[in-house]
């Protein structure tokens, strides 16, 4: 963690680069397949190793899903874009430049809407591009070894302004980023797979300038928590190093999560260094008014809108709106399990059964809730026997493991177990009676002011009914029953 006292003299700048794969099948200019896991060098082609007179084709289908994205953000979508030349040398990239785009990128001024400590907070987008991936190089011993199986594969690169202030921040911002690509069936985002990578850019000053320190940037970076130590380290480096007179080295640093600390890897590279110019053999991209018009009609409600519905409509604590729009599945299926329930306000109870019992259980099986053996219109039938009062809470929890467990209806589990709470007063005064009858010291204790035998009472009661009185019905007529 940051020491917090140099920063009331010092604010940190924060800016990330999010490397995107997109879910395409081929790459981005060639037709090989995109598979995770396959033999190494498996998935070239004369394209992807640059052989000479090999063209790229560009697949329309990274076009499309970069659109998606653009729209989600309220980006400005550029008509024409066009693909740069990006220059560098290195292994990994066999044809001695990345195609990517430039000053013509698809996507410009955006904004990506965070759910951070309960409320909406948007952070501005410079940029949101299209570009293929380099492959990867692996070191073993003395030895590296490179696979260009990720070579060509399409990415979508979104920028961010540097006007984040914390590291927490940052890593909230990568979480949003995570949650919207995934809902829009853009990426399968799976940091573990490289599917998404980060490169923050970190910059320090004093408190009330507006010049921007000298950055550094810390690159491909591949897990929220490890964003945001990173950031924090770095945050906390160059202000000791500032205190102490030194100057901040623009560069390119990496972050080792198990040593906990970042090397420099080489000096940072400026858009001159790349050497960018339109690359030759791509005609621009056009983004017509049909492509448009077909993206939006398919463009589904947003995490953020249904997070400010589920609040607003449902009455649901920020935290656990936030929750249930984390996977789009999951926030289907609360909107299904609503819809199914004939009770208006039920939606905090929804959320309540559905964040505890029905998670609970997923987690348990190991299942997504898209495997989900307990369907929407089930769950709002356990809790239309609770609301009700037909069954208990304590007997639905039980009623839904039975449930989950083997498909049985909620209704014909109740009926079999014969669980029905008892809510007939008659019938309930009986009980209370003979509870009453068979512990007169405790009656008279009770009544000299020993308030804690109430509880005592109820639990005679319900072990008496087999845990079937109905609690808010018992209570009121043992308060009648005792004269307290």
């Amino acid at each position: 963690m940051i020491d917090l006292e140099p920063l009331e003299q010092w604010e940190p700048v924060i800016g990330l680069e999010v490397h995107v794969q997109l879910a395409t099948r081929t790459k981005a200019f060639s037709p090989s397949a995109v598979r995770f896991g396959a033999t190494p060098n498996s998935l070239t082609d004369p394209v992807v190793l640059g052989m000479p007179g090999t063209l790229p084709a560009f697949n329309r289908g990274a076009l499309e899903l970069a659109l998606r994205l653009g729209i989600a953000t309220g980006s400005k979508i550029r008509a024409r874009a066009r693909f740069a030349r990006k220059h560098y040398f290195y292994p990994d990239q066999p044809k001695g430049y990345q195609i990517s785009q430039y000053d013509e990128p698809l996507c410009e001024d955006g904004t990506l809407e965070l759910i951070h400590a309960g409320a909406i907070r948007r952070v501005k987008l410079q940029r949101i591009h299209l570009e293929e991936d380099a492959g990867k190089n692996m070191h073993v011993g003395a030895f590296s070894h490179v696979d260009l199986n990720r070579a060509g594969v399409p990415l979508v690169e979104v920028v961010s302004a540097p006007e984040m202030h914390d590291a927490e921040e940052a890593a909230e911002f990568m979480r949003s980023l995570h949650r919207l690509v995934r809902w829009l069936e853009i990426s399968e985002a799976d940091m573990e797979k490289g599917q998404m990578r980060c490169d923050a850019n970190v910059s320090v000053r004093r408190r009330g300038e507006d010049r921007l320190g000298t950055r550094t940037e810390l690159k491909n970076i591949n897990s929220f928590k490890f964003v945001q130590h990173a950031i924090e380290h770095e945050i906390a480096r160059q202000i000791r190093q500032l205190e102490r007179g030194e100057r901040i080295v623009q560069e390119t640093r990496l972050w080792d999560a198990d040593a906990g600390t970042s090397q420099p890897m080489r000096s940072k590279e400026t858009a001159e260094d790349y050497r960018y110019f339109p690359d030759p053999d791509l005609p621009p991209l056009v983004v017509d008014g049909p492509m448009m018009a077909g993206t939006l009609h398919a463009m589904p409600e947003l995490p953020v809108v249904r997070f400010e519905r589920y609040v607003r409509a449902h009455g649901l604590a920020p935290d656990d709106a936030r929750t249930l729009v984390g996977e789009r599945a999951l926030a289907e299926y609360f909107d299904a399990t609503v819809k199914a329930h004939p009770g208006e306000k039920s939606g905090r109870v929804i959320a309540n059964w559905m964040l505890g019992e029905l998670l609970g259980a997923l987690k348990a099986a190991g299942l997504d809730i898209d495997a989900s053996p307990m369907p929407p219109e089930r769950l709002s039938a356990l809790v239309e026997l609770v609301e009700a009062g037909t069954i208990s809470g304590k007997i639905g929890k039980e009623v839904f493991e039975e449930s989950f467990r083997t498909g049985e209806a909620p209704a014909a589990i109740v009926e079999r177990r014969g669980v029905q709470q008892i809510s007939d007063e008659a019938v309930l005064w009986e009980v209370i009676e003979r509870v009453v009858a068979a512990n007169p010291h405790q009656v008279q204790g009770y009544q000299a002011g020993k308030d804690g035998l109430f509880g005592f009472f109820v639990g005679q009661i319900m072990k008496a009914t087999g845990g079937r009185a109905n609690p808010v019905i018992t209570s009121d007529l043992l308060h009648k029953r005792l004269g307290r």
